[in-house]
């Protein structure tokens, strides 16, 4: 039996690709934001774009903090529980989270028009998610992706060209034949497969006294893989993006109201996962074997800070009616970013026994550690809103909102080396992954209804709807082909395609004197599609799983107008 050693290396692209890209399913997770803010915004669904006199307007439709006449202050905090997961990785189900603190000053400049600047924090999303798969696996497995890409032999057919690397002796993927340069198609996760698990010249050579010659490059003896029949999956998704706003907004004569506000974004994200595959190994096309278990433990973060601008206008169509129409628009949001991967292979798998009985491990290596750090940048999409928005008296405010961004129009791109005149880095689109997007992302439609009663003047009641279309097509793809540096840079191949979905909320608040209490109860539920990795050839199944993410948040609101 052969001795078998640890094997570590770092994959240092950064030194054959100058530049940088993030992939579609990786950078769609920084679009959009969560249902989140004051207790009362939440309550009423976030329906308050026309209503207005919300802090929390200030990032959705400015012109909201025009109608404030008093000065006031806010903080929000509550907690968030996960229904339905088992803890991973030391995340629980449930979890507390300051959500919201913010300030606006009040400027009366005269008798019927004010201008008030703002500032407010929220955390416009939570990353804090556990998410769990398991499923069986047919004629497919990972490694098995990564023999395809094998056996497609170019960068240019979505593939590589295995040979050796002589400057550390470990077998990379080039761009072809005659080529000295990484292909973009070689992801880090291609290459701890290749390394640790599909090559071994060593078993066949010292164990069972014999070679055999890969079929598209005879330096290479024994390239292999395995099919795998079960797959499970954990990850503890972590973090947030914190929301930075900064708004100046106004009111003329109590019908027309403006407002501008500067987002400021700073992203937090952590994700931990485990990918586990049982492997089978085939005497002959009807006869199989176990194989043993490959294991794949993933740590990556993306760390970074963004800026946007919203603008927005509500008024009035008729003076002697309360009733409001709000517009807004929000520019992209442009990310520099930066994202590290640390990817480690455990591999137990092992072959047929022999004529004793006896099994030998599979693969050159035991253990493989694949790691990057680079800078990409990445802009979302622009955001266009409508609304509208009514009261009753004093007694009764209801509000309806509608908000449309085109997710496959968000931007990957690859920084260039190249610097202006100021020292900033220039970069351009990366085009593949930009075609990736237009096929797996489309545009997100968002309704939201809200209710407020006040059955007394210091007392209100509140209900609310919130409904997300779907931001993934159904047959999106997280595509490992690509000729591009966000699969070069790639430790996971594992997706999902998210649905609908649909957030119902209440609430309640007390004000007594310039104090406000206010409390809200949220639950959000949607389901997606979970894929381990893509299809990639036919007659077979990737062990598609439906996954859930049932979320229910307490949150709370303490403010005082002055």
């Amino acid at each position: 039996m052969m001795n078998k050693k640890l094997y570590i290396a770092a994959l240092a692209l950064a030194a054959v690709l100058p530049a940088t890209a993030q992939d579609t399913y990786e950078s769609a997770r920084l679009i959009g934001s969560d249902l989140n803010g004051t207790a009362r915004y939440v309550g009423m669904g976030g329906a308050m774009e026309a209503l207005g006199a919300d802090i929390s307007t200030m990032s959705t439709n400015p012109a909201g903090i025009g109608l404030m006449r008093h000065s006031t202050a806010s903080v929000s905090f509550g907690l968030v529980s996960q229904n339905g997961v088992e803890e991973f990785d030391g995340l629980g189900k449930t979890h507390m989270s300051f959500d919201q603190a913010g300030i606006v000053y009040s400027s009366r400049v005269s008798r019927r028009s004010f201008v008030n600047v703002g500032f407010n924090y929220h955390k416009s999303r939570n990353f804090d998610q556990i998410l769990s798969a398991a499923n069986s696996l047919f004629n497919s497995s990972q490694n098995g992706l990564s023999y395809k890409k094998h056996r497609n032999r170019s960068e240019g057919n979505g593939g590589f060209w295995l040979d050796f690397n002589t400057d550390n002796g470990s077998v990379v993927g080039w761009r072809d034949k005659n080529s000295n340069t990484v292909a973009n198609t070689f992801s880090q996760a291609d290459f701890v497969n290749v390394n640790a698990l599909m090559y071994d010249g060593t078993l066949y050579k010292e164990v069972y006294d014999r070679t055999y010659d890969d079929p598209f490059n005879p330096d290479l003896d024994w390239v292999f893989y395995n099919d795998a029949d079960q797959y499970m999956f954990d990850r503890a998704h972590r973090g947030w993006i914190s929301e930075f706003d900064f708004n100046v907004s106004g009111n003329q004569s109590d019908r027309f109201y403006w407002g501008v506000t500067v987002g400021v974004y700073d992203v937090n994200y952590k994700g931990y996962s485990l990918y586990s595959e049982g492997l089978v190994g085939h005497y002959d096309d009807e006869t199989t074997y176990d194989a043993g278990i490959v294991h794949y433990m993933d740590d990556r973060k993306i760390d970074g800070t963004g800026v946007d601008v919203k603008a927005g206008i509500i008024f009035r169509p008729l003076e002697e009616s309360p009733f409001r129409i709000g517009l807004s628009v929000t520019t992209p949001t442009w990310y520099e970013l930066t994202t590290s991967n640390e990817t480690l292979m455990l591999n137990d798998a092992h072959g047929a026994p022999d004529e004793k009985g006896q099994v030998y491990p599979i693969g050159e290596y035991d253990d493989a550690v694949s790691s990057e750090t680079y800078d990409f940048r990445y802009f979302t999409p622009w955001k266009f809103g409508a609304s509208i928005g009514h009261t009753v008296g004093t007694d009764l405010a209801f509000g309806l909102s509608y908000e449309v961004s085109d997710y496959s129009a968000s931007d990957n791109r690859i920084l260039s080396g190249e610097r202006n005149s100021s020292g900033y880095e220039r970069s351009y689109k990366d085009s593949e992954m930009k075609q990736n997007a237009k096929r797996s992302l489309k545009a997100v439609h968002l309704f939201k209804a809200g209710l407020e009663y006040k059955p007394d003047p210091a007392l209100a009641l509140r209900l609310g709807y919130n409904y997300q279309s779907a931001a993934y097509e159904k047959n999106g793809v997280r595509d490992n082909m690509l000729n591009s540096p966000g699969v070069a840079y790639a430790s996971t191949t594992d997706y999902v395609n998210w649905g609908d979905t649909h957030r119902f909320t209440c609430g309640a608040g007390y004000k007594t004197g310039g104090w406000n209490f206010d409390i809200a109860y949220q639950y959000s539920t949607v389901k997606g599609d979970f894929h381990p990795f893509q299809a990639y050839d036919t007659n077979q199944s990737t062990g598609v799983k439906e996954v859930k993410n049932n979320r229910h948040q307490v949150l709370m609101t303490v403010g005082y107008t002055f």
